[in-house]
This record gives structure tokens, C-alpha cells and sequence, in this order.
């Protein structure tokens, strides 16, 4: 038997266990009652919520499993899947709403830059496909340090519950007016 192949023997590479995302891969992190994620966030009480900013027709959320710290998400309160399904008033206002989102990033934490994006369908990377959501991932110079490339692991540099209350603060008194 080859050594290399026993559990537990040593090789090359760090391991950083994140047991907690086993749920996330497993499709478990819907809401007991089994309703979408989406759905069921704006009804949530706003101190579990990761609810940032409510519109008419579409809402922002801090994403549960971030790529960088303020990671927000901008979903319509109607279960749609599709982009193209979306109404021409859901489209204007999450479009209004990421341009905000844009605007209290940069204010809260300096953002340098943004990725924004939207991953229609399982095939095209979508988490959660039955649900429309565009990602805003704020970026800053020199962000992608050798952590993500080597190690595979993301340092994140603020709780998720402490940028919820930066953005709240921030998107209530400076943006709406």
C-alpha cells in the first residue's frame, strides 16, 4: 500500500477545515420551512436579517458566503429566476439599487473597484438559480494576495454582522436622504 494514500499522512498542502459550508454544498441552507432563501429574508427580523436596504420592488443583502467582506447581493422581492424575466421595473430599480450599493461601499470601507455580476443557471455558476440576485463584490488594490491562489483560503477582515450595521447607517443617512 502506498503511504501517500493512508488518512492522515502528511503532504504539501495547508488545510483550513470549514465544516459549516458542508450545508451550503449539501443545498441545506434554506429555511426549514423550505421556502427560498431570497424569499424569506426581508420577513426576517432585522437583527438576524443580513438585510442592508429596502426598495420598492428589490432589496440588498449581505451575502452569507462572501468573496470579499461586503459582499452584497441585490435580489427583487418576487421569485423570479431569470434576468429576462425580470420586469422593466425590477430591472431599473436593482440597477438604481447596485449604483447605491456602489456608493455606500466606497463610503464605509474605501472600495477601489467592484465586480459585478449575475450567474443565470446551475451551468453558469448560480448558487442559488431559482432566485434572480446580482452580485456586488467590492475590491481594493492588491486584495488577491497569496492566500486565494496558494492556500485557497480568503482573509476577511470584518464580521459579517459588523459591515450589515456600517451599511444600514451609511445607506440610511447618506444616500436616501
Amino acid at each position: 500500500m502506498d503511504a501517500a494514500s493512508l488518512p492522515g499522512v502528511p503532504d504539501a498542502f495547508q488545510r483550513l477545515w470549514t465544516p459549516h459550508r458542508i450545508a451550503y454544498i449539501n443545498g441545506e441552507t434554506s429555511p426549514g420551512d423550505g421556502q427560498c432563501v431570497f424569499c424569506s429574508a426581508p420577513g426576517m427580523d432585522p437583527e438576524e436579517s443580513l438585510v442592508v436596504a429596502r426598495g420598492e420592488l428589490v432589496y440588498a443583502v449581505l451575502n452569507l458566503y462572501p468573496y470579499n467582506s461586503g459582499h452584497l447581493l441585490v435580489c427583487p422581492y418576487r421569485h423570479v429566476a431569470n434576468y429576462d424575466e425580470a420586469t422593466v421595473e425590477e430591472v431599473a430599480e436593482m440597477g438604481a439599487m447596485v449604483q447605491q450599493a456602489m456608493r455606500t461601499l466606497r463610503a464605509v470601507s474605501g472600495a477601489h473597484g467592484f465586480n459585478l455580476g449575475m450567474n443565470q443557471g446551475k451551468v453558469a455558476g448560480a448558487g442559488i438559480e431559482e432566485h434572480l440576485h446580482q452580485h456586488i463584490v467590492p475590491r481594493w488594490g492588491q486584495d488577491s494576495n497569496f492566500f486565494p491562489i496558494i492556500a485557497r483560503t480568503k482573509a476577511m477582515p470584518q464580521l459579517l454582522g459588523e459591515m450589515r450595521e456600517l451599511l444600514r447607517e451609511s445607506w440610511l443617512t447618506d444616500f436616501n436622504g
